[in-house]
């Protein structure tokens, strides 16, 4: 099983960055109740609290613009689709068929051999995958902005689903967009494309 997110990420850093502020702000409060003598902060130390706070505005800012080109990336520039809904015959003509299972709060990918990646779907670049999707427990929506694909998964339906994989290798953002519970948030997953070259060079090394 891979968990191709791991514990860490822009969301992550910068809910880690909001506690530690928080817990630091209760501290100086704190503080400055119990000390005899007021606390003036030099010049120094505002300037520096300024430019942290103006550092993490252009953080957030600049991770939001990822996922905003990413939605506006245009992979129909020479006039191909990339993506769609299936009729659900002749399976053969994909590259790869996976069953999703999105459920609260993630996704499973099971391809043909049965194996199980948690919030990890595996691809070669230009493949064509065909996506059986379900839910079970609550509606999840299921987008791939990089494949411009999106559809909402009921709880007692299966949507069919197909993309062609990026033909630049990389981690292309995997979403859920329908609110399902309080961890909607961080319901995410990565399309990884990747064409071996790596694991051989690993392996050669």
């Amino acid at each position: 099983m891979e968990n191709a997110l791991g514990i860490w990420g822009p969301q992550a850093l910068m809910m880690a960055v909001t506690a530690s502020f928080t817990i630091l702000g209760m501290v100086m409060l704190l503080a400055a109740m119990l000390m005899k003598r007021r606390w003036k902060p030099s010049y120094a130390v505002e300037f520096v609290f300024i430019g942290v706070m103006l550092a993490l505005a252009w953080y957030a800012d600049l991770s939001s613009t990822k996922t905003y080109t990413a939605y506006q990336a245009n992979l129909n520039a020479e006039e191909r689709r990339v993506s769609g809904e299936y009729s659900g015959i002749g399976e053969a003509a994909f590259d790869q068929v996976v069953t999703v299972i999105a459920f609260q709060w993630g996704f499973a990918f099971i391809n043909e051999d049965e194996e199980i990646s948690r919030n990890a779907l595996m691809v070669k670049p230009g493949e064509t995958v065909l996506l059986k999707v379900v839910s079970n427990d609550v509606i999840h929506g299921f987008n791939i902005p990089v494949a411009q694909i999106t559809a909402e998964i009921d709880p007692d339906d299966k949507r069919e689903l197909w993309i062609r994989a990026p033909d630049e290798p990389g981690k292309y953002l995997i979403q859920c967009v329908n609110y399902c519970g309080v961890g909607h948030a961080q319901m995410k997953a990565w399309l990884v494309v990747s064409d071996g070259e790596e694991e051989n060079d690993g392996e050669n090394a």
